[in-house]
């Protein structure tokens, strides 16, 4: 199945050669866990703060039971601080 895997501010060095805009198509395997992907690409756990899949937020504690489906989004950010 298809879906859209996206990574921001520093994590986006964990894209594999040929993504664009943050951004790579992937063809994944039916039932793959969100916190499968970001293990896929060797992001560290802790440096996943936000994850969004198609918008809505995934806390770390539903990460690994949220199941992908064709055409999902899936946006991760480190965190961010300001002042």
């Amino acid at each position: 199945m298809k879906i859209a895997f996206k990574l921001f501010a520093s994590l986006s060095d964990y894209l594999p050669a040929g993504s664009r805009d943050n951004r790579i198509e992937l063809d994944v395997d039916e039932g793959v866990s969100v916190a499968e992907m970001i293990r896929r690409y060797q992001v560290p756990e802790r440096s996943a703060h936000l994850v969004l899949v198609n918008g809505l937020f995934v806390p770390p504690a539903e990460r690994s039971r949220r199941r992908l489906q064709e055409g999902d989004e899936v946006a991760v950010w480190p965190p961010i601080a300001g002042g």
